[in-house]
């Protein structure tokens, strides 16, 4: 299990590091194209957007020609838009290259979720999934440290042409190291009919659309986080790029310290449970925050703080809702990853969305958003476990 985390996890680490590692610079950036930061937030919500439509795509495709041949194209595309993003001579240059980016990045977001489901269901691909985020945690760890050191020694556009590379890496990995999970017995053709009865059937299904978007709107939480935090932390609390890296990373381990405890106390307390308490748990530390910063205690301390405890119970809620999500659709479990992945990211697009028109650089309207954020995954969390509850007592 352990080989194939690794591997999982290091093609899915391209995404998170095409977020994360230019994050120190987009102060930069915003200076060097003479942009306002709304409009560099843009490159974010670009990526966002792309990266959530484009699952559409590959998850059908996965599940009719198999897992890999889609990993080929997706990784091509990011590269090409790591290519613009490298040689972007406007904001709306890489705006345009960003969206490039999150149309080819996706896809190390949908098939390796769905290689998980060809391989295990239940605890076994909890396990499995947080073996992949411990992987993943390097990125939100050292890509902004890393990045924060290249526009040191060089500019920022330095950062693309590393991450150009990396995909040249996972394309290498995926062709040569990945072996296809998808028999071909048990691959689904695409057709337009199929395609509009297996999405009605998901969307219809209040299990499946209620913990996509519990962890959508965690999910969502953690956009506005990224999308805020490097002009607050520089601009609010004065930190230098590499301080800011540092608090970033510390807000990104509880997440994903808690994550590896998730298939252990779903084991123990059953995965339901788990997540109705870690939903709560989001809810109280964000609003409380929230409440902190209105009141004038929102000091870095304080703030790294609680961000810290609040992103360690997504750390439960995440990985345990999307096995949840997949565990009854195992026969479209690429369309079902796809879907999911792409209402999650339209999610974190819409409330950065939302949230930049009132952004004056200073942490409240970040913290404010992610307490609604909070909020509503609570209230839904408590919607769908009702209703699964209620589904379990009849059968």
């Amino acid at each position: 299990m352990f080989r194939i985390a690794l591997l999982l996890g290091l093609l899915s680490s391209v995404g998170p590091f095409a977020i994360d590692m230019y994050l120190p610079a987009l102060p930069a950036i915003a200076q060097d194209f003479d942009a306002s930061v709304a409009a560099i937030q843009g490159t974010l919500t670009a990526f966002f957007v792309a990266f959530g439509l484009s699952q559409l795509v590959y998850g059908p495709w996965a599940d009719q020609a198999g897992r890999k041949p889609p990993l080929y194209a997706g990784l091509g595309i990011f590269i090409v838009g790591s290519a613009g993003c490298l040689v972007a001579p406007t904001v709306e240059w890489l705006v345009a290259s960003r969206f490039l980016q999150g149309l080819g990045g996706a896809v190390v977001m949908v098939v390796p979720r769905a290689i998980i489901r060809d391989l295990h269901t239940g605890n076994e691909a909890t396990r499995l999934m947080a073996l992949i985020m411990l992987v993943i945690s390097v990125s939100p760890m050292l890509a902004p440290l890393f990045g924060s050191l290249l526009i040191t020694v060089a500019s920022w556009r330095s950062i693309f042409l590393v991450l150009c590379g990396a995909a040249v890496l996972s394309l290498l990995m995926t062709r040569f190291l990945l072996a296809e999970t998808l028999k071909p017995e048990d691959r689904v053709p695409v057709h337009v009919g199929s395609l509009i009865e297996h999405s009605k059937t998901l969307l219809t299904d209040r299990t499946f659309m209620g913990l996509t978007f519990v962890g959508g709107f965690g999910m969502a939480s953690f956009f506005v986080f990224i999308a805020s935090a490097s002009f607050v932390y520089t601009n609010q609390y004065g930190l230098s790029p590499m301080g800011f890296s540092i608090a970033f990373a510390i807000n990104a381990i509880g997440f994903f310290a808690a994550s590896q405890l998730a298939a252990p106390l779903g084991e123990r307390i059953g995965m339901a449970r788990t997540v109705a308490i870690a939903t709560a748990g989001f809810a109280v530390t964000s609003v409380a925050l929230l409440v902190l910063v209105l009141m004038g205690y929102g000091s870095l301390t304080v703030v790294v703080a609680m961000l810290f405890a609040g992103n360690a119970c997504l750390g439960f809620v995440i990985p345990t809702t999307m096995v949840m999500a997949l565990d009854d659709h195992g026969d479209i479990a690429g369309l079902a990853s796809s879907l999911g992945g792409t209402m999650q990211m339209l999610a974190g697009g819409i409330m950065i969305t939302i949230a930049s028109p009132f952004f004056d650089g200073t942490a409240t309207p970040m913290v404010a958003t992610i307490a609604a954020c909070g909020a509503v995954a609570f209230m839904i969390s408590r919607l769908v476990l009702a209703n699964r509850s209620v589904a379990a007592a009849k059968t």
